[in-house]
């Protein structure tokens, strides 16, 4: 009987796996983990640039159909992406924050134009002020290659307004016309973990790890042990 329980445990020993077989294990499958998260980060970037192009072309049927594949895309995969905020930079999952710049300029232009005809009529003893501010900072806009998000045409728009009586009410009807640019700001988060390729060899690989470290962590109290017998 003692002598059949000696051959299983020798059996054992032969089945068990080495320490430093994982440990060599763990170089290509993490070589793999980068490849893979790599080729999800480059698929992502393709379909955001399909979405931006699409905003650039203001093909609104496009933009919509490249929004949905991007957003399932992101939804469905790991996605880890490096992105700058405050002048710093961070890693995030997901496609990070961007815009639908060509959108935002239809709507405000479109809201500008309302707001102009508001301030043109003919009973404003200054006459069409909106329409000269207009011609002054369109200039400038050229001269400066301004654009929409860094609100320098607005800016300039307020600041020629303000030079005539009763500006407050000019400038407080332009803002509100203004759309919000968060309304074409998107940002698609991804999970922490799919079930795919590249989340299956993550899970193998942290597996791997927390294998290694619980061998470690035995052969550390065994030997802290010999010291006290």
């Amino acid at each position: 009987m003692g002598g059949k329980l000696k051959e299983k445990i020798k059996k054992r020993k032969k089945i068990k796996i080495k320490t430093w077989v994982l440990i060599l294990l763990l170089i290509p499958l993490t070589f793999a983990d980068i490849w893979l998260l790599r080729q999800n980060h480059i698929k992502m970037t393709e379909l955001r640039d399909a979405v931006l192009q699409a905003d650039a072309d203001e093909d609104d049927e496009k933009l919509e159909a490249a929004l949905i594949e991007l957003r399932d895309y992101t939804f469905n995969n790991v996605v880890i992406n490096v992105v700058e905020e405050n002048g710093t930079q961070k890693i995030t999952f997901g496609t990070g924050p961007f815009y639908l710049e060509h959108q935002y300029l239809k709507a405000a232009k479109k809201a500008l134009e309302e707001a102009e005809k508001k301030m043109s009529g003919d009973n404003n003893p200054y006459g069409n002020v909106y329409g000269k501010a207009g011609e002054i900072c369109r200039a400038r806009a050229l001269e400066n290659g301004w654009t929409w998000d860094n609100v320098n045409f607005i800016n300039c728009m307020l600041t020629e307004i303000q030079k005539y009586p009763s500006a407050s009410e000019i400038q407080d009807t332009i803002i509100a016309s203004l759309p919000s640019t968060e309304l074409y700001r998107r940002n698609y988060a991804s999970p922490l973990w799919a079930p795919s390729l590249v989340g299956f060899a993550l899970l193998l690989t942290v597996l791997v790890i927390v294998v290694i470290f619980i061998r470690f962590l035995i052969w550390l109290v065994l030997r802290l042990s010999l010291l006290f017998i």
